[in-house]
Order: structure tokens, then C-alpha cells, then sequence
């Protein structure tokens, strides 16, 4: 029982305390509620003020945010944009992506912010001040009022308490002239006594008269008083009251706003940071690795097993040779590395050759995959040149069935430029897929090969003389490649400094014989030309690059590929020559 009555007591003043009125509680606090009201006005500046701080906040996060994310996508035409082949390059493309609309939501939270709260509130906040000001303005003008109504009855006492003085020394001293006995009767009734009675009767008079007039003045004092405490006072404090309730529901209602503000957004960026951990899934090494093997196979075959040299036979060499060589002399021969073929030694720096239409300086691989790659922009070029050319002609045929919307001849000038666009790019589609044919064809040629020698090999336990080092592989030192035994490889002029590598060094003897299997025109620097079936001799066997140096006479001498001769080396004495 008495705890039940104990929270009944606790209700009933929770009730008594929500529905308090500051009119009745606060009758005597105007200048304390004046402070309030003006502190709460502050605050809701101070809030607005935190409001747009964060705004600014966001909006250069997102603007940062978008900046980074710029900064790293991929330049056009650019190095950076081949790597988006590998699927990490693409996860982290779509990373940028989703953290470029990521930024987009604190773009819109700082318009949101500024839209639903910092106009609002400001805007508020001027409306607050007005009310404010009108509601104190209405309860000093009531103060004003009771302090006059005080002056008033303050004045009216005084004037009463003077009369009633005035009066009762009037009195007083028509008693003391009546009741002196020094004074005859004559006298008294002569001088005396009729003005003292008179000035008497007059002062009770205007006492009397005081004394209404203060009533009168204390009860409209009294009657103005009850009405300031218990009507205006009440009323103009119950406004300031619902003012001040309003403002602290307004700032409760900004607060819920601010909140939803970033809540309504969350799937948005939760969608951002799913699209993140989607691409970082997305990412796939064994792709990533094969993505290598097909940007970088070149399509060769390893080198074959070098063959062993054996230096402890005894040289020979023909009479006629072995007289040339004798002035040159036998034992200047320089031993030289496995670089290409053409690079001179401390003299010459190589440069490569810019880049053919046909692609035939690449690898035949790569070389295909750029044919291929070239051939689907053309195919996509083209297929836009004949929408528009359809286009065009359907605009054409509606002009001329409709004359009023259009000169039908004006489009002819751009179907013409169409046209002779599409013969274009036809041509070049054909040029193209006749190389992308031809060296698909020589890939599968050299497959064949490849698995009849693999085939031979593992029959015979051995490699070919001639094929000692790759055969029917042929590179450059620009890395082009070329399969065909009627097509010479297509090089950039050199210098002519690689004649002078033969020029200032003596002439190598020679260690065997070849004979050119298909002809070979050397239009390079260091190479030289053969004709089908021509016998030459072998001055230095193929390093592994696929070129094996030979001579013609005394006086010409170069390289030529290893794929396109029979070697014949001398089996009693490397270096010994036989001719044929």
C-alpha cells in the first residue's frame, strides 16, 4: 500500500511538474526568463553554426575524395590503361568508380544539410527573434503600467497622509485659542475663533477629500494589480513558454533531420562498400598470370642444344683459304657473345626500329593479337560509317517524299564523304585480314613442323645438324619476326658503322659449309644475301639468336637466318674447310 501510494505521489507531481506554467511559477522572473529566452536563442545559433561547419566538412571530403579518385584513373592512351587487363588493375577501376559515387553521398549530404536544416533554421531563428522581442515588449509595457498605477497611489497617500496633518494641526490650534484664558471672549470671537473653526473645517475637508481620492487610487491599484499577476502576466509568460517549447521541439526536429540526413543515405554507400568487396572478389591470380603469358608470348620455340666444340683437333684449312688467311693471320679470331647479331662491341648502341603497319616487328603472336585487335576497330568503324550512311538515305527518302521538311541534294555532299569513307576502311579491313591470315597460316605451319621434328627427335634421339639452334625460327634484333621463306624481314635502315666491325677486324676462318635452302635477300645492315641453293662458308656458328654468320669471298660477309640453311661442319678439324 504504501509503495503504491508513493508512485501515485511520484505521477501526480510528474503531472503537476509537466503541466507547469511559467505564469504561475515564474510570476516574479521576468528578467531571469528574458535571459533564458535569449540564451536559447543562441543556441539554436550555436546548433545552425555546427550544422554548416559540417556541411563545409563534407563537401570537402567529397570534393577530396573525388579529386584522389581522378587522380588515379587511367589516362587515355596512356601505359596505365593496358594494365586494366589484369583483373586486380579492373578491381581497383571499379574501386575509383564506387568511391567517386561514394563521394556523390556526402555531396548530397551537405546539400541536405543545407537545404533541410541551415535554411530552415536560419530562417527560423529570425522568426524566434521577432517573437521574442513582441511577447517582452507586451510584458514591459504591462510592468510599465503597474509602476505608473504605483506612482499614482503612492502620490495620492502622501497628498492624504499631508491633509490629514494639516487638518489636525488646524484642529489643534483652534482648540489652544478656544481654551486660552488670557483672551477675553471679545477677542475670541472677534479675531479668533470664526477663522481658526473655518480654517479648521476646511482642512478636514480637503483631508476627506485626500483620503477618497487615495481609496480611489488603491483600489484601482489593487484592481490593476490582481489583473497584471493573474491575467497578463500569466498570459504573455504562457506565450514566451509555448515560444520556448517551440524552439527546443525545432531544435529536436533538426536534430532527428540531421540524423536522417546520413541515414538516408547509408544503403547508398552500404551499395559503394558492396561494389568495393565485389571487385576485391572479383580479382583472380590464375587469370591475372595466364593475362601475362598472353600479353607477353612471343610465339618462339626455346633454342636447341648447342652443339660441342671440340678445340683440341688440329686445324686445317685448303691451300687456296689457308694462303688468304695466312697474310690475315690464323690466330686473331675473337670470340664474341650472344647478343644480336648486329650489335658492334664498345662502338654501337642499337636502336629499334619504329613500329610497321603490318606488325611484322613484333613476335608472331603478339603480332597476330595486334592484327586482330586492329581488324575489330576497323570492323567498328565501319559498322558506324553504314549506320550513319543508312541513316542519311532514309533521311534523304523522306525529303524527297516530303519536300517542305528538307532539301533532299543537301545530304549528298555527306553521303559522299560516307562512301568513300567505307571504301576506305573496307580496303583496310582487307589489307588487314590478308596479314592476320597469313600469319595464322604460318603459325599453324609452324606447329606442323614443330610436331614433326618433336616426332623426329624422339625417334632418332637426336636433333638435325642444321637446326642445332631453333630451326624455322627467325628474330631480329628488333624483335620482328618474319615465318615466310620467300618474304625478307622488314627492318629500319642502320648506320653503316656495322660495316666497320668487319672492316677493322681480321677475317674468321672458316669451321664449315652451308647451303641456302630458300633465298634470302639481306636488304639490313650486317646481313647478307643468298640465293636458293647457294653454297657458302661458315665463318661462326648461331649464338641461340637464329642468325649464323657466313662468307660469301674475302670481301662479303654477314649474317644470315639459321632456319634458312643446311649446316655441313667439318668433322675432322673445327675450323678445317672443304670446298664443294
Amino acid at each position: 500500500m504504501d509503495s503504491n501510494r508513493g508512485i501515485l505521489t511520484l505521477r501526480r507531481n510528474g503531472r503537476e511538474t509537466m503541466n507547469c506554467s511559467w505564469g504561475t511559477e515564474l510570476w516574479d522572473q521576468f528578467d531571469n526568463l528574458e535571459k533564458h529566452t535569449q540564451w536559447g536563442i543562441e543556441f539554436v545559433e550555436r546548433y545552425t553554426k555546427f550544422v554548416k561547419e559540417r556541411s563545409e566538412i563534407e563537401l570537402n571530403y567529397a570534393k577530396q575524395i573525388r579529386n584522389l579518385s581522378k587522380k588515379y584513373q587511367p589516362k587515355k592512351n596512356s601505359r596505365e590503361e593496358e594494365e586494366y587487363k589484369y583483373s586486380s588493375c579492373r578491381a581497383f577501376l571499379m574501386t575509383l568508380n564506387e568511391l567517386n559515387d561514394y563521394a556523390g553521398q556526402h555531396e548530397i549530404v551537405a546539400e541536405n544539410l543545407n537545404t533541410q536544416i541551415l535554411s530552415e533554421l536560419s530562417r527560423y531563428i529570425q522568426e524566434l527573434k521577432a517573437e521574442r522581442k513582441s511577447h517582452f515588449h507586451d510584458g514591459r509595457r504591462a510592468q510599465q503600467h503597474m509602476e505608473n498605477s504605483w506612482k499614482q497611489l503612492e502620490s495620492s497617500k502622501r497628498r492624504f497622509e499631508r491633509d490629514c496633518k494639516e487638518a489636525d494641526r488646524a484642529q489643534h490650534y483652534f482648540e489652544k485659542m478656544d481654551a486660552d484664558i488670557n483672551v477675553t471672549k471679545a477677542d475670541v470671537e472677534k479675531r479668533c475663533s470664526l477663522k481658526a473653526r473655518q480654517q479648521a473645517q476646511i482642512r478636514h475637508q480637503v483631508a476627506a477629500d485626500s483620503k477618497n481620492e487615495y481609496l480611489s487610487c488603491l483600489q484601482k491599484f489593487n484592481k490593476d494589480q490582481s489583473e497584471h499577476y493573474y491575467t497578463l502576466i500569466p498570459l504573455i509568460f504562457q506565450r514566451i513558454q509555448e515560444m520556448e517549447e517551440r524552439r527546443i521541439e525545432r531544435v529536436g526536429e533538426s536534430m532527428r533531420t540531421y540524423a536522417d540526413v546520413d541515414r538516408r543515405v547509408l544503403p547508398i554507400v552500404s551499395k559503394c562498400l558492396d561494389g568495393m568487396n565485389k571487385a576485391a572478389e572479383s580479382i583472380d591470380p590464375k587469370m591475372d598470370t595466364k593475362q601475362v603469358v598472353e600479353t607477353y608470348k612471343s610465339g618462339f620455340e626455346p633454342p636447341g642444344d648447342v652443339e660441342f666444340e671440340d678445340y683440341s683437333l688440329s686445324m686445317r684449312r685448303a691451300v687456296s683459304e689457308s694462303s688468304f688467311l695466312n697474310a690475315r693471320g690464323e690466330s686473331r679470331r675473337r670470340s664474341r657473345g650472344k647478343l644480336w647479331p648486329f650489335i658492334k662491341r664498345n662502338k654501337l648502341s642499337l636502336k629499334l626500329g619504329t613500329s610497321s603497319e603490318d606488325y611484322s616487328h613484333l613476335p608472331p603472336e603478339q603480332r597476330r593479337k595486334k592484327l586482330q585487335a586492329k581488324l575489330n576497330d576497323i570492323t567498328k568503324d565501319l559498322q558506324k560509317e553504314m549506320d550513319q550512311r543508312d541513316a542519311l538515305a532514309k533521311m534523304k527518302d523522306v525529303y524527297m517524299k516530303n519536300p517542305h521538311m528538307g532539301d533532299p541534294s543537301s545530304v549528298d555532299p555527306r553521303l559522299e564523304e560516307i562512301a568513300h569513307n567505307i571504301d576506305k576502311l573496307q580496303q583496310e579491313a582487307q589489307k588487314f585480314e590478308s596479314w592476320l591470315a597469313d600469319v595464322e597460316g604460318k603459325l599453324l605451319e609452324k606447329g606442323d613442323v614443330q610436331r614433326r621434328q618433336s616426332a623426329h627427335f624422339d625417334s632418332h634421339g637426336h636433333a638435325p645438324v642444321g637446326n642445332n639452334c631453333a630451326q624455322n625460327r627467325e628474330s631480329s634484333p628488333d624483335g620482328s619476326y618474319t615465318e615466310d621463306h620467300g618474304v625478307e624481314n622488314q627492318f629500319k635502315s642502320r648506320s653503316t658503322e656495322f660495316d666497320d666491325e668487319f672492316d677493322d677486324e681480321d677475317p674468321l676462318p672458316t669451321i664449315g659449309t652451308c647451303k641456302a635452302l630458300y633465298p634470302f635477300e639481306g636488304q639490313n645492315e650486317g646481313t647478307i644475301s643468298m640465293a636458293e641453293g647457294e653454297m657458302l662458308y661458315v665463318i661462326e656458328e648461331d649464338k641461340g639468336d637464329g642468325w649464323t654468320r657466313v662468307r660469301r669471298n674475302e670481301d662479303e660477309e654477314g649474317y644470315v637466318p639459321t632456319s634458312y640453311i643446311k649446316l655441313y661442319f667439318d668433322t675432322n678439324a673445327k675450323g678445317a674447310m672443304t670446298y664443294i
